[in-house]
């Protein structure tokens, strides 16, 4: 397929957190907030003067002196954030909207205050709480945090409108993002699809990562582009996956699992579009802060929530997301040292296998997982294994039909 026009673009702005986007916002007077977690409504971070950045810690080597602070034992990805803000990575943020999701994040988030890894006067790390289910009561108790941690603050430290029209401006510009993202991935859909899964998670990331008014008009060209754009002749990959775990900024994953022969269909994880990219709708008769919050409550597929209806939730939006992308298979998972996840990936992996009879690969990698030879060869077994159940499933419906298939 012909390359598509802003890609090479993309993955540079990729390359590092302070990318060009970021600092053409700021130079126009806007404030970046960084945050790491869906629990933290993406949209409440893009009112008025301020945008969202999703941090990430992109070419991460060495996290030696994250280590020694946090100890070997805590998630990658944390000890990586840690180590950029160290290296002094993350002194262009105006803020950290943090969550008490977990607690390496906790302590990552932690170290940067205390070590005073941002030098701005204005600069500030802020701590939501996240229940463990969706009631009445836990809705009122975010609506609340939200206010009084987020909101307030960002009022009084920079000056940012919180008024409802402000908040509805938000919205409004997040759901035209999300109505971009979506129609862009439901291209995955097709049998012959013009984009792939790589390219879908590049255009993901930098929707998460730039400002949202920069970054749209470049998604919404390069959604024309995918609608006229021919794949080749002959479909590329040889089986259809969904991944679906923990958090993955990291292209090289997706790029080593396409290089594998697998199409990656759908995305359930951490930073992808499964959630993240769904509409917030809105209306009558509540606050428009508590619509927001119970929205990101309700669509969080997030394995902190443990009551079994969320529980439930998780496996049924993997499978649902499986038929939908017409996925061969599911490849489930999880960073080294994940704790929820690490709970979440054995048994629903299992499950996913047995009760919903899905292949599925398991697995637990490294943040940053570059060539792995290990993780390219599991891959690759596991396309062949798909490529093959495939054969033999359409040979046993030809010998039904009474036709031949080779």
């Amino acid at each position: 397929m012909k390359d598509l026009k802003y890609l090479l673009e993309f993955e540079n702005l990729l390359e590092d957190a302070d990318n060009a986007l970021v600092r053409q916002a700021q130079e126009e007077g806007r404030y970046a907030i960084g945050y790491t977690c869906y629990h933290m409504p993406e949209v409440l971070l893009n009112v008025d003067n301020c945008f969202s950045t999703r941090i990430r810690a992109p070419r991460s080597s060495s996290i030696d002196i994250a280590t020694y602070y946090m100890s070997n034992y805590t998630c990658e990805y944390a000890r990586s954030l840690l180590e950029r803000a160290i290296e002094g990575g993350y002194e262009f943020l105006d803020a950290i909207a943090g969550v008490d999701a977990c607690s390496a994040m906790n302590r990552c988030y932690e170290h940067i205050e205390i070590l005073k890894c941002n030098s701005k006067p204005h600069f500030f790390v802020t701590h939501t709480d996240v229940p463990y289910k969706i009631e009445e009561y836990t809705v009122d108790q975010v609506e609340t945090q939200m206010r009084l941690r987020l909101l307030d603050v960002m009022h009084d430290r920079l000056g940012t409108d919180t008024s409802d029209e402000a908040l509805l401006a938000a919205v409004k510009e997040h759901n035209e993002l999300c109505d971009v993202m979506t129609q862009i991935g439901d291209f995955r859909k097709l049998e012959n699809p013009p984009i792939t899964g790589y390219e879908f998670h590049v255009l993901c990331l930098v929707s998460y990562c730039c400002p949202t008014s920069l970054i749209l008009p470049k998604l919404k060209e390069t959604l024309e582009e995918i609608r006229t754009r021919r794949p080749d002749e002959k479909p590329w990959f040889r089986a259809r996956v969904v991944v679906a775990g923990s958090e993955i900024d990291d292209l090289d994953f997706s790029r080593l699992l396409e290089e594998s022969g697998a199409l990656i269909a759908a995305d359930r994880y951490c930073y992808g579009s499964f959630p993240g990219r769904e509409r917030i709708e809105l209306h009558e008769g509540e606050s428009i802060l508590r619509q927001i919050c119970r929205h990101y409550m309700q669509t969080s597929e997030c394995a902190r929530y443990m009551s079994q209806e969320k529980i439930t939730q998780r496996r049924t939006t993997i499978d649902r997301l499986a038929r939908e992308y017409h996925a061969d298979g599911i490849i489930f998972e999880q960073m080294k040292y994940c704790d929820f996840w690490a709970f979440e990936r054995p048994l629903a992996s299992h499950i996913l296998q047995d009760e919903y009879g899905w292949p599925v690969l398991s697995i637990d990698r490294s943040y940053n997982v570059r060539g792995s030879g290990q993780l390219r060869t599991r891959f690759q077994a596991f396309v062949e294994a798909l490529e093959i159940k495939r054969i033999q499933k359409r040979r046993s419906a030809g010998k039904a039909a009474g036709t031949e298939v080779t």
